[in-house]
């Protein structure tokens, strides 16, 4: 048998290149908090795909973006730490972008230069020209990148090519974690993420970027499962927004998480959702950190 492979990979490019829906498509699973609004994931979080003989540990990675936002510097330094301690990189950039945020990453990478591989995502989304197009623009650069691959996770292009891939460029190692296991995130970080995911669906303007979620009580039964949360907003007139005419909109966010609740959990979900409003925690370091973003 061949010696068992282990190694970790870090998904980055800019904010909705498509990095969370590629990861979901290589695990099988709906894992990684997927939305069209961009900056949705905030902290870094390990997806594991097994293959053959390898453990492939994906690090998902919020948008690689400068703001001056406290919560945004911390979500840049989650990036710059996943590049830094992996042993591969998974570049990901749309097709109809230009070469500029590569250009970036390169300027970002270029002390530690470790190996990376493009990939070129959303290609049902161009004409064939212009794809052969881009992939010529980016020769220039083929001194730098390991292999270039066009991608589209909607019309399942690329899946078998990439795994393969990044399996022969991780380490001969023993696998770090059961070959069973998905992802390392605890599952209420999970809960969280899909509850977070349906605000930034059904919420619009600076609701979803000023709003974070905290699971209060998990009672785990064996046909159902309770789970109390609480949605904490900025300000008194986001909270009255979330909540919405009647409950209309708390109710519209507590269905769309509660039916992807349980197609991951496989069980039936019972959830309740609160809202409360705690003035400029996304701007306070010490708030921010009891949610979880460690500086």
């Amino acid at each position: 048998m061949e010696n068992k492979k282990a190694g970790f990979i870090a998904v980055v490019g800019r904010p909705n290149a498509g990095k969370s829906s590629i990861l979901n498509l290589l695990v099988g699973e709906r894992v990684a908090m997927v939305s069209k609004k961009a900056q949705a994931t905030r902290k870094r979080m390990q997806i594991i795909v097994m293959h053959e003989n390898s453990q492939l540990i994906f690090i998902d990675t919020p948008g690689i973006h400068k703001k001056e936002k406290l919560l945004n510097k911390f979500m840049l330094e989650e990036a710059l730490k996943a590049i830094g301690d992996c042993d591969l990189i998974l570049f990901i950039a749309p097709a109809s972008d230009k070469t500029d945020e590569y250009e970036k990453f390169l300027e970002l990478n270029e002390r530690k230069k470790t190996k990376h591989i493009i990939v070129l995502n959303k290609i049902d989304q161009i004409p064939q020209a212009k794809l052969l197009q881009k992939l010529g623009e980016y020769q220039k650069f083929q001194e730098h990148f390991e292999a270039i691959i066009p991608f589209s996770v909607n019309k399942n292009v690329g899946k078998k090519e990439l795994i393969e891939l990044v399996s022969k460029y991780i380490p001969e190692h023993p696998w770090l974690y059961d070959d069973e296991i998905l992802t390392t995130e605890h599952i209420r970080s999970i809960y969280k993420e899909f509850i977070r995911e349906s605000i930034f669906e059904n919420m619009s303007d600076e609701i979803p970027y000023e709003s974070d979620v905290i699971i209060d009580k998990i009672e785990e039964n064996v046909h159902l499962d309770k789970i109390l949360a609480t949605v904490i907003v900025e300000k008194d007139i986001q909270k009255k927004m979330i909540i919405g005419k009647n409950g209309e909109g708390i109710k519209r966010i507590g269905i769309h998480a509660r039916k992807n609740i349980e197609k991951f959990s496989a069980k039936k979900i019972h959830l309740e959702l609160f809202v409360s409003v705690k003035s400029g925690w996304s701007k306070n370091k010490e708030e921010l950190e009891n949610f979880g973003y460690i500086f």
